[in-house]
């Protein structure tokens, strides 16, 4: 080892005296050599890198992936890419592991929203082939997407990225402008829903069966759920939320509750409108 060193310096020390002629390495293997042993040398003091998440049961479904990400303050630690690059417009910043707080996401309400284009979408909800997935707050008030990237990487969901943007407005009626103002105001939503409103329910004689009847608006406000006003919680499994489709679905999802509402939405003459209603909790 002695000798390697002491040649490289002995060709360092010639080489300086002429500047004249392309520096040539004739020995660049020997220093590559003790480049490689001092690597070695130096790597053994050097801390073990942490491990690779383990993929886990709940790792199969999304669904419960992320319920167990939002209710478990090490688990969302283990599954966060730090440093997580942050993005707001076009600025982006990296978000360092000691300035994390826990994100309990929507598991702190009694239910969280999802919206879809088309009923066949609706299909995708605990498709375990899936690789990713976002989650996303859509804040009505503001108009701002605040979206959570997921990939799945050797079988574990990691988080790999957070941005926030505004939301796209729709030169026809906005689907977040018109259910904001609908879930608000009750004198707005009469005029916007649909009579007779088709209606699914569970039958009250055989679990395994479903209803199909129709409601007036009467029964419409004696019968409709809690809406969100505020803020609108999706997760897109894959499928496509354009702002020109003339339909919306919104699925209204309870969490270790039973509960599920389903409100169906269509654009008609320009204007959006309620035109049927599922209540199938259990």
């Amino acid at each position: 080892m002695k000798k390697i060193i002491a040649g490289v310096m002995l060709l360092g020390i010639l080489g300086s005296c002429s500047n004249k002629k392309a520096k040539i390495d004739p020995f660049a293997s020997i220093t590559q050599e003790v480049d490689s042993i001092r690597y070695k040398t130096d790597s053994i003091h050097e801390k073990k890198l942490p491990e690779e998440p383990k993929p886990t049961q709940a790792d199969e479904s999304f669904d419960d992936f992320i319920y167990n990400f939002a209710s478990d303050d090490v688990l969302q630690r283990q599954r966060v890419k730090f440093p997580l690059p942050y993005y707001k417009g076009n600025e982006k910043s990296n978000i360092e592991e000691c300035h994390w707080k826990h994100d309990d996401l929507f598991t702190k309400q009694r239910y969280y929203t999802l919206l879809f284009d088309k009923e066949e979408d609706m299909d995708l909800v605990g498709d375990t082939s899936l690789t990713s997935v976002q989650v996303e707050w859509i804040f009505m008030k503001t108009r701002m997407m605040k979206k959570y990237y997921f990939e799945r990487i050797k079988g574990a969901w990691i988080l790999e990225a957070i941005n926030l943007r505004p939301v796209e407005r729709d030169k026809n009626e906005d689907f977040i402008e018109f259910f904001s103002h609908f879930a608000a105001d009750s004198l707005f939503q009469s005029q916007r829903v649909r009579e007779p409103l088709a209606f699914i329910t569970t039958d009250p004689d055989d679990d395994f069966s479903v209803l199909e009847t129709t409601l007036d608006l009467n029964q419409w406000f004696a019968f409709k759920p809690e809406l969100p006003a505020d803020r609108l919680s999706n997760i897109n499994y894959g499928q496509r939320n354009n702002d020109n489709s003339p339909t919306k679905i919104l699925a209204l999802k309870g969490i270790g509750n039973g509960f599920s509402n389903i409100l169906y939405f269509r654009r008609k003459a320009g204007e959006w409108e309620l035109y049927k209603f599922e209540d199938v909790s259990i």
